[in-house]
């Protein structure tokens, strides 16, 4: 049996300001084209961000990033400035501490949302209610990979949805069985919905239909759980930090 999957992102969502009742706007949205059970909703973290105040003065973006900062990762100077990876409040590694200056006002920037799961519940129920299904929603924002050029949209927020599907203990193909595999289902979705909402286009939100089996009668763990932190962070040491360590590290098990 096929697989089909449809995604869409539709357009008219008014500029978001702080305060804006999103399930209002979302719905009036979505009416013409109505939710159905099963769907996923994919929101960009900029309009939850601004619909909940938080927009800040860029006199010093520098300094906000800063505020936003659990741990320094790297740091890389070039022509036009300096790159920071950090950890943020959040436990997410990215550049700046996801602190925004795009499509926002000039002289302002975007923190993300204080808890984006808990607005990923928040969006969900009311959602959920004004059409009376049951659905899923996952925030998004655009992260880059260690290893890998370019960027790519995560989940850092969700709520009524498989996040982690841990396939460990299953076979493949071949009968053999499944030791390491967790898909991180949240991220693919995230990715999903970005490739028909775009980074420029004025489509904050995408509707994901297909999934009906990852979605969950319970808002579940959150995007949360895709953070690895602590004893799971294998590269949780910087580079220049990670060095240093190796030199004290070796000095120490001298005789």
């Amino acid at each position: 049996m096929s697989t089909r999957l449809e995604v869409w992102a539709p357009d008219g969502l008014p500029e978001i300001a702080p305060g804006d009742d999103l399930v209002e706007l979302l719905t009036e949205l979505l009416r013409d084209d109505p939710l159905v059970d099963g769907d996923v909703l994919v929101l960009t973290s900029k309009v939850v961000s601004k619909a909940e105040g938080r927009v800040i003065s860029a006199d010093d973006r520098e300094q906000a990033i800063t505020d936003e900062t659990v741990r320094v990762v790297a740091t890389r100077e070039h022509s036009t400035g300096i790159t920071r990876i950090v950890e943020n409040r959040l436990g997410l590694v990215m550049a700046a501490a996801g602190v925004d200056a795009s499509n926002t006002p000039e002289g302002t920037v975007l923190l993300l949302p204080v808890d984006p799961d808990a607005s990923a519940r928040a969006l969900r129920a009311g959602l959920s209610a004004a059409f009376g299904v049951r659905i899923g929603v996952v925030v998004t924002d655009t992260a880059g990979r260690p290893w890998r050029q370019g960027v790519t949209d995560i989940a850092i927020g969700a709520a009524g949805l498989v996040v982690l599907d841990d396939l460990r203990g299953q076979v493949d193909s071949f009968g053999r069985p499944l030791v390491m595999t967790q898909a991180a289902v949240a991220d693919e979705i995230a990715s999903a919905g970005e490739l028909v909402k775009g980074k420029a286009e004025g489509r904050p939100l995408a509707v994901i239909r297909g999934l009906g089996h990852l979605v969950t009668d319970e808002d579940g763990p959150g995007a949360r759980a895709l953070v690895r932190l602590g004893a799971e962070d294998m590269f949780a040491q910087g580079s220049a930090e990670a060095y240093s360590q190796g030199w004290k590290d070796a000095l120490r098990d001298q005789p």
